[in-house]
C-alpha cells in the first residue's frame, strides 16, 4: 500500500465520509417503499377467517392467499440478482412498485377469490424485488464505514412492518370491510411510486449478460417446491395429509440441486442467474448461516406464540396482535442504534449478546403454562426481539461488506432467498413438533416442546456469532 493510499485510509477511518443528499434521498425513498410492501406481506393473516365467510371458500382454499404470495416471493427473489445487474435502479423500482400498486388496486376491487389471488401474486412480484434493491443500493452508495448505521434502518422495514401487519389488519377488520386493508395501503404505495419516479436516480452500472432460460425454469420447482413443501408440512397441525407437501419438498430438493449445479457451470462463463461465488467469502457464509438460524427461530416463534395466546390463554386475535406488537417495535427501533454501535465496535459483541439473549428467551418460552402472566410473555418477546435486532444488522452488514460490487445484487438475493426458506423450514419443524406433542400430551406440552427445540437450534447462533468479524476492505478471494 502506498503512503498516499495509507493516508487516505487513515483520514477515512478518522472522519467517516458524509453521504451526498442525493444518496440519502434515494435510500429514504427505497426504505419507505420497502416498508410498505413488507407490511402488506403479513396484513392478510388475521383477515383469512373473515375472507372465508365473505368469499364463500374453505380454509384450505383461502390459505392460498398466503401460500401463493410466499411461493411467488420464493421464485422471484433468486432472479433479482440478475435483474438488478441487467436493468437500471430506476427501471427496477418503477417495475416493482408499479406491480405492487397494480396488485393492491386489483385486490381492493376483487369480485372473488380467483381475482384476489391473482392480485396477491402481482403484489408479491413487487415485494420480492424491493428488499434486494434496497440492500444493493445501500452497498453501492454508502461508504464502508457508514454501512452499519444505514443497514440498521433496514431493520425497521424487515421487522416493524411484519409486526404491524396483523395489528393494523385486526383494527381495520373490527370496523371496516377487508377491502380497506388494501384501500389504506394504496395511497401510500402510490405516493412512494410518485416520489421515486420524480427523484430516484440510477446507481451502479448495468452489466449486459444473457438470461439462462434453464436456470429460470428450475427456480420454479426448486425454490417454490422447497418453500411449498416445508410450509405444507408446517401447516398440517390439523391432522391433514402431508403426502403432497413431502412430494413437493422432494421435487424441490432435486431441482434445487440441479439449479446449484447449473449455476456452478455458468460461473465458469461468468453469467449465472444467481452467482454462488459469494459463498467463497468466509464472512458472507458465516453471516448467511447465522441469519438462517435466527430466521428459523423468529418465524417459528411468530407462529407458535399466537397459537399459545389464542388457544391456551383464549385471547382474541386483535389482543394477540397487540401483545406481539411491542416486540416488533423494539426490534425496529433498536435497528438504527445497533447499526451505529456496529460502526464503532464491530459485530462480535453485538452478535454474541444477541444470540445469548435469543437462547435465554426461547428457553423461557419452553416453560410456558396456562398460568404464565401475559406481561411476562410480552417481556420475553421483547427480549427475543432485542436479541434478534443485535443479530440482524451485524449479520447483514458483515456478510455483504466483503463482497465486490459485481456480487452485491447476488449476495442480497441469496440472503433474501434463504430467509424465505429458513422461515418456512422453521415453521414446518416447530409446528410439526407442536402437533405431535399436542396429540400426546396436550397443547401446553406441545408449545413447550416446540420452543425447547427452537432454543436448542438457537445455540448454533451463539457458536456462529463468536466467528463474526468486521470486514474493513472488500477483497476478492484467491481463485
Amino acid at each position: 500500500m502506498s503512503a498516499r493510499t495509507s493516508a487516505q485510509t487513515s483520514v477515512t477511518a478518522a472522519a467517516p465520509m458524509k453521504m451526498p443528499k442525493e444518496s440519502v434521498a434515494v435510500i429514504a425513498t427505497l426504505l419507505v417503499a420497502t416498508f410498505v410492501v413488507i407490511l402488506n406481506e403479513t396484513i392478510m393473516n388475521v383477515a383469512l377467517p373473515r375472507l372465508m365467510l365473505d368469499l364463500h371458500v374453505s380454509a384450505s382454499t383461502i390459505q392460498w392467499l398466503s401460500t401463493g404470495f410466499m411461493l411467488t416471493m420464493a421464485v422471484v427473489i433468486p432472479m433479482t440478482g440478475f435483474v438488478l445487474q441487467r436493468l437500471t435502479t430506476r427501471t427496477v423500482f418503477l417495475l416493482a412498485m408499479g406491480a405492487f400498486c397494480t396488485g393492491t388496486a386489483l385486490a381492493a376491487v376483487a369480485p372473488g377469490f380467483e381475482v384476489l389471488l391473482l392480485a396477491r401474486v402481482i403484489q408479491a412480484v413487487g415485494t420480492a424485488t424491493m428488499l434486494p434493491l434496497l440492500i444493493t443500493t445501500i452497498l453501492t452508495l454508502v461508504p464502508l464505514e457508514r454501512r452499519g448505521s444505514v443497514m440498521g434502518n433496514v431493520t425497521i422495514a424487515i421487522s416493524v412492518a411484519p409486526a404491524l401487519g396483523p395489528t393494523v389488519s385486526g383494527l381495520i377488520l373490527q370496523a371496516l370491510s377487508w377491502r380497506f386493508m388494501f384501500i389504506f395501503v394504496l395511497p401510500v404505495a402510490l405516493l412512494a411510486l410518485a416520489i421515486g419516479a420524480r427523484y430516484l436516480t440510477n446507481v451502479g452500472e448495468k452489466d449486459v449478460q444473457k438470461l439462462d432460460a434453464l436456470s429460470v425454469i428450475l427456480t420454479v420447482p426448486a425454490f417454490g417446491g422447497v418453500v411449498y413443501g416445508l410450509s405444507g408440512i408446517g401447516g398440517r397441525g390439523d391432522g391433514g395429509s402431508t403426502v403432497p407437501a413431502i412430494a413437493a419438498l422432494g421435487v424441490g430438493v432435486v431441482c434445487l440441486v440441479a439449479f446449484v449445479l447449473r449455476q456452478l457451470r455458468l460461473q465458469r462463463g461468468g453469467a449465472p442467474l444467481l452467482d454462488l461465488r459469494a459463498f467463497r467469502f468466509r464472512m458472507f457464509t458465516v453471516s448467511t448461516v447465522l441469519m438462517v438460524v435466527a430466521m428459523m427461530a423468529l418465524f417459528g416463534s411468530v407462529i407458535l406464540l399466537p397459537i399459545y395466546l389464542q388457544q391456551v390463554h383464549q385471547l382474541e386475535s386483535v389482543t394477540t396482535g397487540l401483545v406481539l406488537l411491542p416486540g416488533g417495535l423494539a426490534m425496529g427501533l433498536l435497528g438504527p442504534v445497533v447499526g451505529r454501535l456496529y460502526d464503532r465496535i464491530g459485530p462480535l459483541p453485538l452478535t454474541v449478546t444477541g444470540s445469548v439473549m435469543m437462547v435465554l428467551c426461547l428457553w423461557q418460552f419452553s416453560l410456558l403454562t396456562a398460568q404464565t402472566p401475559v406481561w411476562w410473555i410480552v417481556t420475553c418477546y421483547m427480549g427475543l426481539s432485542a436479541g434478534l435486532a443485535l443479530l440482524f444488522t451485524p449479520a447483514f452488514t458483515s456478510g455483504l461488506n466483503p463482497l465486490p460490487p459485481h456480487l452485491y445484487s447476488h449476495g442480497s438475493a441469496i440472503m433474501s432467498t434463504l430467509q424465505q426458506v429458513a422461515g418456512a423450514a422453521g415453521t414446518a419443524l416447530l409446528v410439526s413438533i407442536f402437533a405431535v406433542a399436542t396429540a400426546v400430551s396436550g397443547e401446553e406440552a406441545g408449545i413447550r416442546a416446540a420452543f425447547l427445540v427452537a432454543a436448542i437450534i438457537a445455540v448454533a447462533a451463539v457458536v456462529l456469532s463468536a466467528m463474526m468479524r468486521k470486514a474493513r476492505v472488500p477483497m476478492a478471494p484467491a481463485e
